[in-house]
């Protein structure tokens, strides 16, 4: 079952490097094992440009495996240099604290309550400078932490001491989780391979060369154009539903192009090999149909956010695309049109003012030539009344009356 694991991984191509990809194999042919993957909580939420390391830890917790969470309070106050052109802006250990929190709230979601959650912090926090540079510090070779990647990007334009040192943090963690909590491999993506070699390095020199751990990483997540992948028009899409709503994600993933769908379907979803298959064949024949994208879309919502917030992005999608505005709820309209131009009006107005007021027509005479021309709906409905009043005891909810000016111009009402 556990070979079942790494052919899988390698089906869906998730496996980038491996250290001992043989002796992992036969490991896991033989036990269930101890794994982790980090990160650092340099934000209060992740985005799912993060999430690609902690599915694979996932997967490995569905095969029967012991997946373990750090979510990096010390390392967090440091900032992993991967990646990065400039020093990282410290932050206080108050707001790290808040962001742990955070983090660890959205990763129960995906991993439930029998996941090991650990802080770096709580094993590095009373180090001495001198215990550090003595115990961990005589380990590392500066030529070879020169030569790392992570590390050599920098030189040109600058690294501090204190970003130089990460990767020694990092290793310290792997060798700590290895002598305290059995962990026998770190999962991470490609950027990372440099710091997890390192960690393998410190548990063989802290606990002889028979200690046997493993390393993979998984490739850097790209667009068919070639494109980063994990980044929409309006900027990252976050775990966090009050800076991402699941609508938002649900939008994200259903436009996903058709030459990433499928791919797409086995990096983010626990659908099985033949199920993607099926789906597969059936995109492939009418891919107008959409399934795969659809089908995408469901499994990522659902899993980060649960039934209740995909069933909701499902209807503000359906009632957007056939107009049923009326049909939502006033929680739904303030998520499915966040980002419409909105106005606040305070008293009872004719349609005719109103459209003026909110932009959807520039005058009056205007105003009057698209109710007319049958080009102005509200609330779902064509309005042909010249006299139409907008008012507060008709609105959705009694908070918003939507605008829609042709087929795609919305704009909304927000009665005060």
């Amino acid at each position: 079952m556990n070979n079942e694991l790494l052919k899988d991984l390698a089906w869906r191509g998730l496996i980038n490097d491996c250290t001992d990809l043989e002796g992992l194999e036969k490991a896991l042919a033989e036990k269930s094992i101890s794994l982790y993957c980090g990160v650092d909580p340099t934000g209060n939420s992740m985005h799912i440009g993060h999430l690609m390391p902690f599915l694979v830890l996932k997967r490995f917790q569905n095969a029967g495996h012991q997946p373990i969470v750090l979510v990096g309070g010390a390392t967090g106050t440091i900032g992993d240099p991967s990646g990065k052109s400039s020093e990282r802006t410290m932050q206080t250990m108050e707001t790290i604290q808040h962001n742990v929190e955070c983090l660890q709230g959205q990763l129960k979601k995906i991993f439930g309550d029998t996941v090991t959650f650990v802080n770096n912090y709580d094993w590095t926090h009373q180090l001495s400078i001198l215990d550090f540079l003595r115990d961990f510090g005589k380990s590392f070779n500066v030529s070879q932490m020169i030569a790392k990647d992570i590390v050599k990007s920098r030189l040109e334009v600058g690294i501090s001491y204190t970003e130089f040192t990460y990767q020694i943090l990092q290793a310290m963690d792997f060798n700590y989780l290895y002598q305290n909590h059995n962990c026998e491999m770190q999962i991470g993506g490609s950027d990372q391979w440099g710091n997890i070699v390192g960690g393998l390095d410190l548990i063989r020199k802290k606990n002889g060369h028979e200690a046997k751990a493993f390393g993979m990483t998984l490739p850097l997540i790209t667009k068919a154009d070639g494109t980063k992948f994990g980044k929409s028009e309006g900027g990252a899409i976050w775990l966090d539903p009050l800076q991402t709503s699941p609508y938002e994600m649900y939008q994200f993933f259903i436009n996903t192009a058709d030459a990433d769908a499928v791919r797409f379907l086995k990096l983010f979803t626990f659908l099985p090999k033949q199920a993607i298959e099926v789906i597969e064949a059936e995109f492939v024949a009418t891919p107008h149909e959409r399934l795969a994208q659809k089908t995408l879309a469901y499994e990522v919502v659902k899993l980060i956010h649960g039934e209740d917030a995909i069933t909701q992005a499902i209807r503000i999608t359906a009632a957007l695309f056939s107009g049923n505005i009326a049909e939502l709820t006033s929680d739904e309209i303030a998520v499915g049109f966040k980002d419409v131009p909105s106005t606040i009006v305070t008293e009872d107005l004719p349609l005719i003012d109103v459209l003026v007021a909110t932009g959807a027509a520039t005058s009056k005479r205007e105003a009057r030539e698209f109710i007319t021309n049958n080009s102005i709906g509200v609330n779902g409905e064509k309005q042909l009344d010249l006299e139409f009043i907008v008012a507060k005891t008709t609105a959705i909810g009694g908070e918003f009356t939507v605008i829609r000016r042709g087929k795609k111009k919305y704009f909304l009402v927000k009665h005060g």
